[in-house]
């Protein structure tokens, strides 16, 4: 909402609620539109809680997959309608759609259940910093992209002497007049080895300050001089990979941003990626672990046999909708203009912390059927899931190093 400020408040307010009034009725419309259109459109195959976000869930690309066709179907409709990207300016292939209709649709896709039509780090991470950053060429090329699902991305900042420290990165850029001249590696590069581009922090000038002689550049993962190697977890399965840039040209219009100013765009970045792990505004919809606890524990006197588990997966539900109950507030927030910033720490370490428990409650729901591995067991799926929990607590910033900003910047504790 958009009106003069004045110095008489009371008149303020009474304009405040009036426009609320007036919008009422249409939002009530466009609920009962939206609604209509989910149920008439979202594939009933897809009613169901995702098993496999690798697989489920369509991550776009220049060699698109899809699992099954429905996969296809809703994000071809989802597409068309505006929705892959609903909070983007319809210029870039987005929705257009106002905070209040944003909120309207998470809910009303949370009701059903529907699944994210696209997941993508271009949506979650570089999106954002291209709308505040990028020149109008780079948005109208790389944003229509996005939203249409053509180009899969990933993230280019951590190195091996890099992680929490990242602003010591040292993969350079040497400026070769036309283009830029890219040396060094990467590190824990998410779908490296399956993404189309990567967005990546690059040093462009070593003599200046660690954190001033940054830049940010869009790189082809396809271009001459650039290699993976995926990196195997404890769990078996990993989307981590090392990235490596032998002498690989880059041209200059790839650069977002001004020269050296990399770092602004990385701590702003930062803070779409946390809330994205955080689970901001997450539609998909998860089997309850109440619905979990019954199936493997079973009821006595209408309710779960075992005591102690029965006080361990309340407290969790308790935590999840206190945590759910914040992403709402924060979310209103953002509808008056008010900027996640730090916040965005606290959002990622504890949903960090509720993801963990709940696949260490799952194990223990589980028992020791939970423990074993072969295909009966949907090759120890459960305890490779938990195994996994235990990277969020690193990737994305290390929980310690989101506890020092929650004392620092939303607290105000001193420092060292």
């Amino acid at each position: 909402m958009n009106y003069f400020i004045i110095h008489h408040s009371s008149f303020i307010i009474h304009h405040y609620i009036n426009m609320d009034t007036a919008t009422a009725t249409d939002l009530k419309t466009f609920r009962a539109e939206t609604r209509a259109w989910l149920e008439a459109n979202y594939p009933k195959s897809l009613r169901q809680p995702v098993k496999s976000q690798e697989k489920e869930v369509y991550w776009g690309g220049r060699k698109p997959y899809f699992h099954t066709p429905d996969i296809k179907l809703w994000f071809e409709r989802m597409y068309e309608k505006g929705w892959a990207v609903p909070h983007w300016p319809t210029e870039y292939g987005g929705g257009g759609l106002s905070k209040q209709e944003q909120k309207i649709l998470r809910e009303e896709m949370a009701r059903l259940g529907c699944r994210p039509p696209i997941f993508s780090f271009g949506i979650s991470m570089l999106g954002p910093a291209l709308l505040k950053f990028g020149n109008e060429a780079q948005k109208m090329k790389y944003l229509n992209e996005i939203t249409a699902g053509k180009v899969w991305w990933c993230q280019g900042y951590s190195e091996p002497g890099a992680g929490s420290d990242l602003a010591g990165l040292q993969t350079s850029a040497e400026d070769m007049g036309d283009h830029y001249l890219v040396n060094g590696q990467k590190v824990w590069t998410s779908y490296a080895d399956s993404a189309d581009m990567i967005f990546c922090l690059v040093r462009t000038d070593p003599e200046a300050p660690k954190h001033s002689g940054i830049s940010f550049l869009l790189i082809d993962m396809e271009a001459e001089g650039v290699s993976t190697r995926p990196i195997k977890l404890i769990s078996g399965k990993s989307p981590f990979c090392e990235t490596f840039f032998d002498n690989v040209k880059v041209p200059k219009e790839n650069l977002v941003g001004k020269l050296n100013q990399g770092w602004t765009i990385a701590k702003f970045l930062l803070t779409h990626e946390r809330s994205m792990i955080g689970g901001v505004g997450d539609a998909r919809k998860d089997v309850p672990l109440s619905q979990i606890a019954i199936k493997e524990v079973g009821l006595e006197n209408g309710k779960l046999a075992d005591p102690v588990l029965r006080m361990k997966v309340a407290q969790w539900m308790m935590d999840g909708a206190s945590f759910k109950l914040a992403v709402e507030r924060i979310l209103d927030e953002a509808k008056k203009g008010q900027q996640m910033g730090a916040k965005s720490s606290y959002f990622k370490y504890y949903a960090t912390e509720l993801n963990k428990d709940k696949h260490e409650l799952m194990m223990e729901l589980g028992g020791y059927d939970a423990l074993k591995w072969g295909e009966e067991y949907e090759d120890g799926k459960l305890a490779r899931d938990m195994c996994r929990t235990k990277a969020n607590s690193i990737e994305g910033g290390t929980s310690e190093v989101q506890l020092n900003i929650i004392s620092k910047r939303i607290l105000g504790l001193p420092g060292k």
